[in-house]
């Protein structure tokens, strides 16, 4: 069950209330280069990227929204931190969301300008703690724990509810995946603000994707987060990939191709590396309805597996044995594998697409 969370709209995306979780990432550009953020921008879309944030370090770069906003229908989060000038001109050039903690932006009259001019628009408020980057005091008493990020956090929030202004979102971030997991945790239980889930500073791909796929994993299987964002030291197109695989891993996005394959191991008895990597290839490029395809290459899973997806290849000693729906449907030379796959997937598609017709 997913915990229920009050629900705040960015753009035309519900947060929260039960929606769907959505993926975000952070643009890697210069936002001051307008035509360079507006093409990675596009490219996160494709990707799956449902929401976007952008770092906005100086006027020049809040200027440049102004620019960027009527070239995408994204919605778009603007990063501030300590100024909140930047701010009201993000929010005057039309963004979405915005991600600053009011603690840290200035003295209260200039809080309640911003705060007021976000009411006004209808524009919620990302709350964004960090580990690395905690008051003085509260490090200096506790230390970087869980309880800490939460009294952070929560000292944010009042400032906020003061001001009468509750269409907030939560983040707890730390690059310790236990004190990310324990904050959120903690947090779920003091407030039904909506949570945005990240293992922050994560590292590289192979290290950040693990990190954050047990950390955000953890959490969404308790049925805690309704965002989520994977931050590694690489391309923002691979966080969301991530970020969307592990939404799927767990059932709570339909994969329109899934891919079950055996790792290989030395009772494997065809090239199945080959098989795999032309397959997902070909795969990819074609218009298909959610479905799943089974790999595999030897007799002791293979079969099994090959039964329960809606197309199998099970291979061995060269051959392969192909299921469709549970039943074998012909055997192959391991030549004529790939080409053999690929038909009994349009077959399954067509089958598919009849059925919902009759439907």
């Amino acid at each position: 069950m997913q915990r229920q969370s009050r629900q705040v709209r960015v753009r035309n995306l519900a947060i929260g209330g039960g929606a769907p979780i959505a993926v975000q990432t952070m643009t890697k550009t210069d936002t001051r280069d307008v035509q360079a953020t507006l093409t990675e921008i596009r490219r996160l879309h494709v990707a799956g990227c449902e929401i976007v944030r952008l770092a906005v370090p100086d006027r020049e770069a809040a200027e440049a929204l102004k620019k960027i906003r009527p070239h995408t229908d994204m919605p778009l989060v603007a990063d501030i931190h300590f100024d909140y000038r930047l701010a009201l001109l993000a929010l005057e050039a039309g963004v979405d969301k915005l991600r600053l903690n009011p603690g840290n932006i200035g003295s209260r009259p200039k809080v309640e300008e911003v705060v007021r001019s976000a009411a006004q628009r209808g524009i919620p408020i990302r709350i964004g703690v960090n580990a690395g980057s905690l008051e003085k005091d509260i490090l200096a008493r506790s230390g970087r724990i869980p309880e800490a990020l939460v009294e952070s956090a929560l000292r944010h929030v009042h400032i906020l509810e003061d001001l009468n202004f509750r269409d907030i979102v939560i983040s707890l971030k730390s690059s310790d995946v236990r004190t990310m997991i324990a904050a959120y945790e903690l947090m779920a239980e003091r407030v039904d603000y909506p949570l945005h889930l990240g293992v922050t500073e994560a590292g590289p791909v192979a290290q950040g994707t693990v990190k954050s796929a047990v950390g955000i994993g953890h959490l969404l299987a308790e049925g805690i987060g309704d965002t989520i964002r994977v931050s590694l030291t690489g391309d923002s197109g691979e966080e969301v990939q991530v970020g969307l695989e592990i939404l799927y891993a767990l059932g709570l996005r339909q994969k329109r191709l899934e891919i079950v394959s055996c790792p290989s191991c030395g009772r494997c008895e065809i090239d199945l590396f080959t098989v795999v990597r032309e397959a997902e290839k070909r795969l990819a490029g074609m218009d298909l309805p959610p479905m799943k395809v089974a790999i595999m290459g030897c007799v002791v899973n293979g079969p099994g597996e090959s039964m329960e997806a809606d197309v199998g290849l099970a291979g061995g000693n060269g051959l392969g044995i192909l299921f469709r729906h549970g039943e074998i449907v012909r055997r192959v030379e391991e030549a004529e594998m790939i080409d053999a796959l690929v038909e009994e997937v349009q077959h399954a598609a067509a089958d598919r697409r009849s059925t919902r017709e009759v439907v």
